[in-house]
C-alpha cells in the first residue's frame, strides 16, 4: 500500500504521535504472521458485480473508489486501497449496481465505502448516491468515510446538498481512533454533516500503543457523543497482512471495555466486536461481567473460531 497523507494529517502528525503512528509507514509492515491474510473478511469472494460486495442478505457494500485522502497503515483493504486503477468506478459500473439492486429487492440497505467516497469528484458522488437512492427497495443509505478526520475540506457544499436531498435516512459512519483527531476543522465538518440531515455514528479500531488505554477511549467516546456522533462499534484489529503490530492484547481490550461500560452512558459506549475471519459476521465480545471462555467463539454461520 502506498503512503499518502493529506496536508491536514501531515500537520497533525508533526506533533501528535498517535496520528503519526496511524499514517506513517514503518518497516514492521513487512512482518507477517501465520494467521494473517490480505483479505481476512473474504470480500473479494463476495464481489458479485465489480465493486459490489453482497455478504449479508439484506444489505450490500459498494466500493466507490480505492482512494483515500490519507492511508491508514492498519487498513483492512490494504490489498486494494491506493490501487487507483483497480478501484476506479465509472458511471456504467454504478449502472450495474443499480441493475443488481433492482434484481434483488431483498436488499434494503446500501453501504457506500471504498477507499473513501468523499474523495471522489462531487459529480460522481452525486451520480452514485442519486442512482442508488432511486431504487424503490433501498430504504437506508450508509456512507463510510474518514474524510472529516483526514481532509475535512472535502465535506463540501455540493456533497452536503446531495445528502440533504435524499428521501432515505443517510447514516454516515466516521472512523475515529484518538481524541487528537477532534480538531476544530473536523468538528466543523461534523456539524455541517448534521445540519445536512445525516445521522452520524463512529467506528473505532483498537490499536496497540495508540488507543489501547481506558483514558484515551473514555475521552474519545465522550467527546464524540457531545458533538453528535454516536459511538457504534469498536473492533479488534483485523488479522490483515502487514498490520499485526497494531493488534493489542485481547485480555487488555476486554478489561478496558468493561471499565468503559461501567463509567460511560449506554449512548457513549460502543459495542466491542470481532469482525470474523472468512466474513461471517461481527461477533460481540462478552465483557468481564460474564465468566466466559473467550478463547473460542461461534460466527453467524455456527462455525467455531479460535483467537
Amino acid at each position: 500500500m502506498l503512503e499518502r497523507r493529506s496536508r491536514h494529517i501531515e500537520e497533525l502528525a508533526d506533533y501528535e504521535p498517535a496520528i503519526a503512528k496511524q499514517f506513517v509507514a514503518s518497516a514492521r509492515e513487512f512482518e507477517y504472521l501465520c494467521d494473517e491474510s490480505s483479505d481476512p473478511l473474504m470480500e473479494d469472494e463476495h464481489e458479485l458485480v465489480r465493486g459490489l460486495i453482497h455478504k449479508y442478505e439484506n444489505r450490500v457494500l459498494c466500493l466507490l473508489t480505492a482512494e483515500c485522502a490519507a492511508y491508514c497503515r492498519f487498513c483492512t483493504r490494504r490489498r486494494m486501497v491506493s490501487d487507483i486503477e483497480r478501484g476506479a468506478v465509472k458511471e456504467e459500473d454504478i449502472g450495474r449496481w443499480v441493475d443488481y439492486l433492482q434484481e434483488h429487492p431483498e436488499v434494503k440497505e446500501v453501504i457506500l465505502s471504498g477507499g473513501d467516497p468523499f474523495v471522489v469528484p462531487s459529480a460522481l458522488f452525486r451520480f452514485s448516491v442519486e442512482r442508488i437512492s432511486s431504487v424503490p427497495s433501498i430504504k437506508v443509505l450508509r456512507i463510510g468515510t474518514r474524510v472529516p478526520v483526514t481532509a475535512p475540506e472535502l465535506v463540501n457544499e455540493e456533497k452536503l446538498e446531495v445528502i440533504s436531498s435524499l428521501r432515505q435516512p443517510v447514516y454516515i459512519g466516521i472512523h475515529f481512533e484518538h481524541p487528537a483527531e477532534l480538531t476544530e476543522a473536523t468538528i466543523d465538518a461534523v456539524v455541517r454533516l448534521r445540519r445536512a440531515g445525516a445521522i452520524l455514528y463512529s467506528q473505532t479500531v483498537f490499536l496497540s500503543g495508540i488507543n489501547d488505554d481506558y483514558e484515551t477511549l473514555h475521552e474519545l467516546f465522550s467527546r464524540l457523543t457531545e458533538i453528535g456522533v454516536r459511538p457504534y462499534y469498536i473492533y479488534r484489529c483485523d488479522p490483515v497482512a502487514g498490520a499485526g503490530h497494531f493488534r493489542a492484547d485481547f485480555a487488555k481490550e476486554r478489561r478496558i471495555m468493561t471499565a468503559l461500560r461501567k463509567n460511560l452512558s449506554g449512548l457513549a459506549c460502543p459495542t466491542y466486536v470481532i469482525d470474523t475471519p472468512r466474513g461471517s459476521g461481527k461477533i460481540p465480545v462478552p465483557l468481564e461481567f460474564w465468566d466466559a471462555d473467550c478463547s473460542v467463539y461461534r460466527d453467524f454461520c455456527g462455525d467455531i473460531h479460535s483467537l
